[in-house]
């Protein structure tokens, strides 16, 4: 049986790729995440799995856990907030320590997870944060593959598109910036953790972008969205300036706002990922966006659970 930890094991890829892989019985798991919240969500959806309660950017007996893998997916990560010492610990603080401790108890395999955004021209606490933890992946000497993402969503999304799909439930008008003419990638959570799975099982290497294959408009995406789930909410353009200002009035109010001024600077730029064969390169099946979509907002269990910010 091989032992694999997961680090962000509470967070949306890490409670995909729980759901997925406790289901054999050739793996043992065990977790860590920081977020208490989300942890205890974690014990009650995945009874039969353990988690560590830890911050990664601090020393601890958390490393204790590496002793005997066979495996590790370094997946923890900072994704919003306005704290740029957040983004430093989580993105690269951690990762640094968590690689210490794998060379120390002499762990022979890694899945790093970066992000598409190294390949962006967007520059935010973000980008700079995962930049710099893909250049301490590709320093390791332990065989690893490198895996970035694009825009993701899926069971237990709690920011980004699943922020945005519960908002339609709460407001009568869902505002969309400017013409809502900016092109996204987005990739399902379901697949990406297959494509995890099978970098696990065959110890691939290398670094691989993980885009979504079908290109559409974020207005389009929301669009579709709201086909999926037939929300109260109507969907009006706002122009751009408009919807930027009520983001900053909203960041004054709450330390964790679920979408930033510079997260839509971000989704404003004209760019496009690139679209790699990656369902043949790991030998795993692309799930359609609109099946993807059904998936995610309409499964009974998995589809209503809400992780915490």
């Amino acid at each position: 049986m091989s032992k694999i930890v997961v680090t962000g094991a509470a967070g949306l890829v890490g409670q995909n790729l729980i759901a997925r892989l406790k289901q054999r019985s050739d793996v043992t798991l065990v977790g860590i995440d920081k977020h208490p919240a989300n942890v205890a969500l974690f014990r009650k959806v995945h009874p039969d799995v353990p988690i560590i309660e830890a911050d990664l950017s601090l020393p601890g007996d958390w490393t204790e856990a590496f002793r005997g893998a066979d495996a590790v997916v370094i997946n923890q990560a900072q994704i919003g907030g306005l704290d740029e010492g957040e983004f430093v610990a989580n993105n690269v603080t951690a990762t640094h320590h968590i690689l210490a401790a794998m060379e120390q108890h002499g762990v022979g395999y890694f899945v790093g997870i970066s992000s598409s955004v190294v390949n962006s021209r967007a520059d935010d606490f973000y980008t700079r944060s995962k930049t710099a933890q893909e250049k301490l992946f590709l320093a390791s000497p332990i065989p690893h593959v490198i895996l970035r993402p694009t825009l993701m969503f899926g069971w237990f999304d709690r920011k980004h598109l699943g922020w945005l799909r519960r908002f339609m439930d709460r407001t009568p008008v869902f505002p969309i910036p400017g013409d809502g003419n900016y092109l996204r990638q987005p990739l399902y959570v379901g697949d990406f953790v297959s494509v995890i799975a099978a970098s696990l099982a065959t110890r691939a290497t290398g670094t691989h972008d993980i885009s979504g294959h079908e290109k559409v408009s974020y207005g389009a995406l929301i669009g579709m969205i709201h086909d999926t789930v037939k929300p109260r909410a109507r969907l009006v353009h706002i122009p751009y300036r408009m919807f930027w200002l009520l983001l900053w009035l909203y960041a004054r109010f709450s330390r964790t706002p679920p979408f930033t001024t510079s997260q839509l600077e971000a989704l404003v730029i004209p760019e496009e990922f690139p679209v790699t064969d990656w369902p043949g390169t790991f030998g795993v099946a692309r799930t359609p966006l609109k099946q993807a979509l059904a998936e995610t907002y309409l499964d009974p269990v998995y589809g209503q659970i809400v992780l915490e910010f």
